[in-house]
């Protein structure tokens, strides 16, 4: 399946770079994700739910995927790593079993919470392989290994490449096209959880193609060795340069100040619940329903319920509650149609 159709209808990122329709893309998902204006949270809170991208698991993952999955072929390896309740690789576990592939995923410990143990368990059922290590040297040497078997191919951690970031690209001119179409107004900022940035590298790109001067806040999840804004930063300029390649012309690439990284909800360790976020997380399921996970999406919407005091704030939700309702894995093993 090719990048240009989308249930009858041309991708955004295919509308401003036609070229692009030659990336192979797998198609996951039916159609835009809805925005929904959260009131009787903050009068300044709207609400991307990316949440139902896809299914059976939508979400962040699942926007790089259709790229990074859009050549698989049945029996190939997918080999990728990831902490213990990484959703990047249950969703990679999911649909790489969807299409056929087998699944290779190296993992390695972090504070727990329950979530992340829901995770863990349903990768570990989903997945052909998903051995644990004591620590990430472990797990990415073990991946070394095993991408070199024949046929293997590599989804590199949370898919943070230029090929996984036109994902992201297209959500974010997605949401652009839903501002011009009056569905909410230009937020002053986006705030989404930041963990190899590969999703704020991707809004902030799009936000910069398209001129409009909303902000995106990447609110940090993982240590400081990960979550670097200067990583995000690279990854928007390669995937600049991915689609000048194709394109043969110039693609604006974020300003300085158009992107940063939130630090003060990351509560010291992966995975680690905190109060604030909890109590946020409660807040927002209680006023309109909508479950969030502590690893990444309780600790941005922390951060954006209190930029809402401070104008129009958009929180992208990334994670799929669904996964916590989960009590078998999906795996039909057909690729999607």
């Amino acid at each position: 399946m090719h990048a240009g159709n989308l249930t009858g209808t041309v991708l955004p990122l295919i509308r401003r770079y036609p070229s692009l329709v030659a990336v192979p893309r797998v198609v996951l998902s039916s159609g835009p994700t809805p925005v929904e204006h959260a009131p009787s949270v903050h009068a300044n809170l709207w609400i991307k739910r990316d949440d139902v991208f896809a299914d059976p698991m939508g979400g962040n993952k699942a926007r790089a995927l259709e790229f990074l999955l859009g050549n698989v072929l049945h029996g190939d390896l997918l080999v990728t790593v990831g902490s213990e309740g990484s959703t990047h690789v249950l969703a990679v576990a999911t649909y790489g079993r969807r299409l056929g592939a087998h699944v290779a995923v190296g993992r390695w410990r972090q504070v727990m919470n329950p979530t992340a143990a829901l995770i863990s368990e349903l990768t570990a059922r989903i997945a052909d392989e998903a051995p644990m290590f004591r620590s990430i040297a472990g797990a990415y040497a073990w991946a070394w290994r095993r991408r070199r078997a024949k046929g293997a191919r590599w989804i590199a951690a949370g898919g943070a490449t230029p090929l996984g970031v036109l994902g992201h690209l297209n959500a974010g001119l997605e949401l652009v096209d839903q501002i011009q179409d009056g569905v909410l107004p230009p937020p002053a900022r986006v705030v989404v959880p930041f963990g190899t940035g590969a999703t704020s590298a991707g809004l902030a790109l799009a936000f910069a193609i398209a001129g409009l001067k909303t902000i995106v806040v990447g609110v940090r999840v993982v240590s400081l060795v990960v979550g670097r804004s200067a990583r995000a930063r690279r990854l928007a300029s390669d995937t600049a340069r991915l689609i000048e390649g194709l394109a043969q012309r110039r693609v604006a690439r974020p300003g300085r100040d158009s992107m940063y990284v939130a630090h003060g909800a990351f509560g010291g360790a992966y995975g680690r619940e905190t109060e604030r976020a909890s109590v946020a997380a409660a807040h927002l399921r209680d006023a309109v329903g909508i479950e969030l996970d502590a690893t990444y999406s309780a600790k941005a919407f922390q951060v954006a319920l209190d930029l809402a005091k401070h104008g129009p704030t958009l929180f992208w939700l990334t994670f799929d509650s669904r996964a916590l309702h989960a009590t078998a894995p999906h795996d039909d093993r057909k690729r999607p149609s």
